[in-house]
C-alpha cells in the first residue's frame, strides 16, 4: 500500500464545476474554471514574514485569512532563511460545529509539516503553543541550511480539533527553493503548486450532485463490508474539478500536496506517465545512493499529509485527459475513498501559479551547487530487530498506539538520542489503512510486510497496510531537533481520538 492503489472504472464526461471560495460552494461556468494562483510570500533579506488569522466565515466554518483574503498563501523560503509567522486566533468564541470530543473550542496552532526544525517554542511546537480565540502566537522558524529543497506545508494541529480545521481548509504550501540543483530541467518549466483538500459533504443537501460533478462512480469500490457513499470530495486550490491548461507536448512542473484530513490520493493522469522529482520534499537524487533525477510512474498513492513533485507532459491535441485519484481500498473497516476527477487537463496556454525557477533564490542570492549527500549503509541495521515497535489499533472507544490513548500530560512513549539512526517497525493491528507521520524527521521506508521494497524512498508520512507492517530507518541525526515531539496517524480524526504519542529527542 506504500505506492499502489486499486483502480476503478474511469469516467470522462464533462460536468460544470463548482467553485468553493471563502469556504462557500457556488456554481460556476466551465469556461471560467481555470485554476487560481494562491498568493505568494517570499523571503526578503533571508526572512519570510507574514500574518495569518484564523477566522470564522459567514457560514460558520473555520478559515485562514491572509491580507484580507480567504486564500492561504504559498510560503517560499530557501535553506538558511527564517520564517516568521504572526498567527492571530480571531475565530468566534462560540462555535456550533462538532469536533472529536464534542463541541469545538476554536483553539488553534500551526504545524510546519516536514521541515527539519526544532519542536521547541517558538518553532514547531504543537504541544504547548496553542491560541484560544482572542490570543496570538508568534512563530520564528529557522530553516536549516541543510534542509532538502522541495514541497512542504503548514496546517493547524490542535489535538481534538485537527480534522475539523483541516476539512475547513486551514492549510497551505511551503516551498523550499533550490530543487533545480538536483533536476536542472525544471528550471525552465512552468510551475504549479496544487493543494488538494477534502471537503465534507456528508450533510450537504446537494451531495449527490457534487459527487456526480467530481466524477465519482455510483458503484462503490474497496473491501468495506457495508459500502457507503463518499463523504468527501476533493478540491484543487479550493476549486472543484478545475481546468489546468497545458499545451500538447509541453512539460510542466507540478508540486502536489495532499492536504486532506482523511482522504488518500492515488494520483494518475490519463494516458500520461509522471516523472517523479521528489517525495515528501526529498528530491529523488538527494542522496548519492539514489543518483537518478526522476522516477517514472503511472500512478502514485499519496497519504494524507504526503507530497509529490512531478514533471507532466501535455497530452496530444484533441485528447481529453484528467488528473484523477484512483480508487483506494482502505480496508474492510476503512472509509470510502472512491475514484474521482481532481482536474481536467486541457490544451491551452499555460498560466502557472509561479514563474519558472532560476539559478537565484527568491531574494536574489545566487545558488550554490548541490552538496553531495551521503548516508551510511543501513544493511546491517535493517537486519537487526527493531529498536522500537509502534502498534496502531482501534476499537469502539478510540484509536491507540501501543494500547495507549494520547494524553497531554503523558510521558514520552519513546526516547531517542540525537545523532543516531534507528530501525522502527510500524504495525497496523486493524482492518483499515493508516498513514503514519513523524514530526521533524524523515525516514527510509524499506520493507512492507517483511518484504524489501524495490524502490525505497525517504518520506515523512507512510501508509501502513491493514493487518500489515512497514519497516523504516529513522534519521535522528539533525542536531537542531531536540525536545518533545510527536508521531501519529495522519487520518486526523484518528489523531484527534487518541492515535498520537510523544517522542523525546535528547
Amino acid at each position: 500500500m506504500i505506492g499502489t492503489g486499486q483502480s476503478c472504472r474511469q469516467l470522462t464526461f464533462r460536468i460544470a464545476p463548482v467553485i468553493w471560495m471563502a469556504f462557500v460552494w457556488s456554481t460556476a461556468n466551465a469556461s471560467t474554471s481555470s485554476l487560481p494562483a494562491p498568493p505568494d510570500v517570499r523571503s526578503t533579506n533571508h526572512v519570510a514574514e507574514l500574518t495569518l488569522s484564523a477566522v470564522t466565515d459567514p457560514a460558520g466554518h473555520a478559515a485562514l485569512s491572509f491580507n484580507g483574503g480567504m486564500v492561504p498563501p504559498t510560503i517560499r523560503v530557501s535553506p538558511g532563511d527564517v520564517l516568521k509567522v504572526t498567527y492571530v486566533n480571531a475565530m468566534a468564541r462560540t462555535f456550533q460545529e462538532s469536533c472529536a470530543n464534542g463541541v469545538c473550542m476554536n483553539m488553534t496552532n500551526l504545524h510546519f509539516h516536514g521541515l527539519g526544525v526544532s519542536p521547541r517554542q517558538p518553532q514547531d511546537d504543537v504541544l504547548h503553543m496553542m491560541a484560544m480565540p482572542g490570543q496570538t502566537l508568534h512563530y520564528t522558524v529557522a530553516i536549516p541550511s541543510q534542509q532538502p529543497p522541495g514541497l512542504y506545508w503548514y496546517h493547524t494541529h490542535p489535538h481534538g480539533e485537527s480534522q475539523r480545521q483541516a476539512l475547513d481548509g486551514m492549510s497551505g504550501a511551503i516551498v523550499v527553493e533550490g530543487i533545480d540543483q538536483y533536476v536542472p530541467a525544471v528550471s525552465t518549466m512552468p510551475e504549479r503548486v496544487l493543494v488538494i483538500r477534502g471537503r465534507d459533504i456528508e450533510h450537504a443537501p446537494d451531495a449527490a450532485s457534487l459527487r456526480r460533478q467530481a466524477g465519482i462512480p455510483e458503484t462503490p469500490c474497496g473491501s468495506a463490508a457495508e459500502p457507503e457513499p463518499a463523504e468527501r470530495i476533493m478540491t484543487v486550490d479550493g476549486v472543484l474539478r478545475p481546468e489546468i491548461p497545458i499545451a500538447p507536448g509541453e512539460r510542466q512542473f507540478w508540486r502536489i500536496v495532499n492536504a486532506g484530513a482523511d482522504t488518500f490520493v492515488d494520483l494518475q493522469i490519463d494516458g500520461q506517465p509522471m516523472d517523479i522529482v521528489a517525495f515528501d520534499g526529498f528530491p529523488v537524487g538527494y542522496y548519492e545512493k539514489m543518483p537518478r533525477e526522476i522516477q517514472p510512474a503511472e500512478h502514485r498513492l499519496i497519504p494524507p499529509g504526503g507530497r509529490l513533485e512531478v514533471v507532466v507532459t501535455g497530452p496530444p491535441n484533441g485528447v481529453h485527459a484528467s488528473l484523477r485519484s484512483r480508487c483506494v481500498d482502505t480496508g474492510p473497516a476503512g472509509d470510502p475513498n472512491p475514484e474521482m476527477v481532481l482536474a481536467d487537463v486541457v490544451s491551452g496556454t499555460a498560466t502557472p501559479s509561479s514563474s519558472a525557477r532560476t539559478s537565484r533564490t527568491p531574494d536574489g542570492r545566487s545558488r550554490s551547487a548541490p552538496a553531495t549527500h551521503r548516508h551510511p549503509s543501513f544493511e546491517a541495521l535493517e537486519r537487526t530487530e527493531p529498536q522500537f515497535v509502534a502498534t496502531f489499533s482501534e476499537d469502539e472507544h478510540g484509536f491507540y498506539i501501543n494500547g495507549q490513548l494520547f494524553a497531554a500530560d503523558a510521558k514520552p512513549m519513546v526516547e531517542v538520542t540525537v545523532g543516531t539512526y534507528q530501525h522502527w517497525r510500524i504495525v497496523n493491528d486493524s482492518d483499515e489503512l493508516h498513514p503514519m507521520h513523524l514530526h521533524q524527521v524523515h525516514f527510509l521506508a524499506y520493507a512492507e510486510n517483511g518484504v524489501p521494497l524495490a524502490n525505497p524512498v525517504w518520506l515523512d508520512t507512510v501508509n501502513v497496510p491493514s493487518r500489515g507492517t512497514v519497516d523504516i530507518i529513522v534519521d535522528f541525526t539533525n542536531p537542531v531537533i531536540r525536545g518533545m515531539s510527536v508521531f501519529h496517524c495522519h487520518l486526523l480524526n484518528h489523531e484527534d481520538k487518541g492515535m498520537m504519542a510523544k517522542i523525546l529527542l535528547k
